[in-house]
């Protein structure tokens, strides 16, 4: 049988794939990543379902239940919030699994980053703006970030910036953000987006940090920096353009 890992997306039920709730009401066994996941998925999955919280879990006892439901004989339902592919853990689990020699596939989901920009009504992409995105993290009590992978390396370039794991230590990034995108320089921090109660704060990197104190934002968020965040003036893209029309 076979260990689906799914995208949860970031929190609305309905940010889900079709094929995403196909699997999930119809899988004997649905592992899912605790808060993080709606409760509404769940309750899409059969009568009788084994359901399996892993916040508390290590990888030996993850690992154990996927392992004793693929010899059971059952599918399961892996959720992880967001999209796999980006810091969701899953890929220590698949190399478990191809250690056990257990079959897995990966169905995508809505990440975390999409749905801010959905808030924010931005496109982090924005024509002779900011063309570049880059998704990282910060280090504190997370694992250490590779050899090169310094934030202040990626903020040299201008490149829109998408943070995560990262809001708890605004006061101490904005001014080091701030010495290369300035201290006016435009910031979002998206908290629990696309659920009921999600919350969106606008600012600059000289203010950003005492607006996520005073609203006791700690985790489950997303800090983007970058000007395509307040751009209004940019050149339409060439997609649209009357020559690029004409030409085709």
């Amino acid at each position: 049988m076979t260990v689906h890992f799914i995208g949860a997306g970031p929190g609305a039920a309905d940010l889900v794939t079709l094929r995403a709730a196909r699997i999930i009401a119809s899988a004997p066994v649905c592992l899912y990543a605790g808060a993080l996941v709606p409760r509404e998925l769940l309750d899409t999955a059969p009568p009788g379902a084994r359901l399996v919280d892993t916040a508390d879990l290590d990888l030996d006892r993850i690992t154990a239940e996927l392992v004793a439901a693929h010899e059971a004989g059952h599918d399961v339902a892996r959720l992880h919030s967001g999209d796999p592919s980006v810091y969701s853990a899953v890929a220590e689990q698949m190399r478990r699994l191809d250690a056990a020699g257990v079959p897995y596939d990966v169905v995508p989901g809505v990440p975390a980053f999409a749905a801010a920009a959905a808030a924010l009504k931005r496109e982090l992409t924005v024509p002779g703006v900011g063309q570049t995105v880059v998704l990282t993290r910060t280090s504190a009590r997370s694992t250490p970030m590779p050899p090169g992978e310094e934030l202040a390396a990626y903020a040299a370039t201008g490149a829109t910036l998408v943070l995560h794991l990262a809001v708890q230590r605004m006061a101490e990034l904005a001014p080091q953000l701030a010495e290369h995108y300035g201290a006016d320089g435009p910031v979002a921090v998206v908290a629990r987006a696309s659920r009921d109660d999600e919350l969106v704060l606008r600012g600059t990197l000289a203010d950003i940090a005492g607006q996520v104190e005073a609203a006791g934002v700690r985790r489950t968020a997303v800090v983007v920096v970058g000007p395509v965040l307040t751009a209004e003036q940019f050149p339409d893209s060439h997609l649209y353009s009357t020559t690029r029309c004409r030409q085709a």
